[in-house]
């Protein structure tokens, strides 16, 4: 990955504003349990921050992803995890789809004042019946003239309180799951949408939801593309999706490291440093290693991805070995904490608490090592069904 002049720039500004605007209230936001996307987010609005990749016509910079990517690696110096995945569902998640594939008319509506930071985006795919699963989406928009008549209920959506318009996954005619699909705008203040906060262990100052639509009626001129093609058009944004994830954690994870041997240098126990023990500086440069063999996997799909190349093994792999290495770090570097890593705001504990929904959220890594598999050829093969007839 070869960073310009620019790319440089980008994590400047970047690294300026979660300095500046971010760090100093997330104690507050994390105790409030939500932070204030809206006035989070126009701030980066203003910045130029929201729509690195998406069209200038709509306020955006034109970019390819490795800006995305720089943007993603600045936001993981964050002092918690839920304020990043949050930025990024807005930014990489709920808006890749409509940016390409939305009409002109939706685009103006809703994907500009996003890019501006005057509207927040949530993503609807999840339900309480299957999250990874994608093609079990039982929420359905019936046609009925010129609407569509949503009925059905999300989980586990990010920004689902405080989200202005929902990129919604349903179901809008029968036959095949994967065909049967539409990936539809749907603004939030609509009668017959119902909200309610979802508590979580970690991931705090992310506000999270399970979102209830009753007969919620939507034009049709809110689908993004073409009626069926909400399957295919979600799978390509989950290659994003766990890009950005891969992507966001990179610092997070070496920053937990460089506190880890900070503590461990002046930590003392038995006439010597902590950090002069083998088994812990040994431990700390293996970890290390791991981080930057993920940062490698990482630029190599992004770079990939940027080509047009079809990235899914890869953006599979680095979203499994992110989610594992995530909960490898924190569980190492809280031992070496000791009981200062075990209280509630000490920072690996609060990184302790916010990874484990890495290797779930976004596609378990169940999903992650069934798709590499597919991929490999390495899957069981199905049992033949027996043949009938006349002896």
């Amino acid at each position: 990955m070869q960073f310009t002049e620019q790319h440089e720039q980008l994590r400047e500004t970047v690294a300026k504003f979660v300095e500046k605007d971010i760090n100093p209230y997330v104690d507050e936001w994390e105790a409030a349990g939500q932070f204030p996307a809206h006035e989070v987010f126009k701030k980066m609005g203003d910045l130029g921050l929201l729509g690195l990749r998406w069209p200038e016509e709509y306020g955006g910079a034109g970019l390819d992803f490795s800006y995305s990517l720089v943007l993603a690696e600045e936001l993981g110096l964050i002092n918690c995890g839920g304020v990043p995945m949050a930025i990024g569902v807005h930014t990489d998640m709920c808006t890749p789809a409509l940016a390409r594939y939305g009409s002109d008319a939706l685009r103006e509506q809703f994907l500009a004042p996003a890019i501006a930071g005057d509207m927040v985006g949530c993503l609807g795919v999840s339900e309480p019946g299957g999250g990874s699963d994608v093609a079990a989406v039982k929420t359905v928009a019936r046609s009925d003239g010129d609407d569509y008549v949503i009925t059905g209920t999300k989980m586990w959506i990010t920004n689902g309180l405080q989200a202005d318009w929902c990129c919604l996954l349903a179901n809008t005619s029968e036959g095949s799951v994967h065909s049967n699909k539409s990936l539809i705008i749907v603004p939030m203040d609509l009668p017959g949408i119902e909200k309610q906060k979802i508590e979580k262990i970690g991931m705090h100052s992310s506000d999270t939801a399970q979102l209830f639509f009753d007969e919620v009626r939507v034009p049709k001129s809110n689908r993004i593309g073409e009626e069926g093609a909400g399957f295919l058009y979600q799978m390509l944004q989950f290659q994003e999706e766990r890009l950005y994830g891969a992507a966001s954690s990179l610092k997070a994870l070496d920053k937990q490291i460089d506190l880890t041997i900070e503590y461990c240098k002046e930590r003392k126990t038995f006439g010597k440093r902590l950090l002069d023990n083998q088994s812990i500086h040994f431990r700390l440069a293996e970890l290390r290693t791991e981080v930057e063999a993920l940062r490698a996997l990482t630029y190599r799909c992004t770079e990939q991805f940027i080509n047009g190349e079809d990235v899914t093994r890869l953006a599979s792999m680095a979203k499994l070995k992110v989610g594992r290495l995530s909960r490898e770090v924190s569980d190492s570097c809280l031992q070496y904490w000791g009981g200062m890593g075990f209280t509630a705001e000490n920072p690996i504990s609060r990184a302790y608490r916010d990874s484990r929904l890495i290797s779930i959220g976004g596609g378990a890594d169940e999903i992650m090592l069934g798709i590499i598999c597919k991929l490999e050829g390495t899957l069981p093969e199905k049992p033949k069904k027996a043949q009938s007839g006349n002896a």
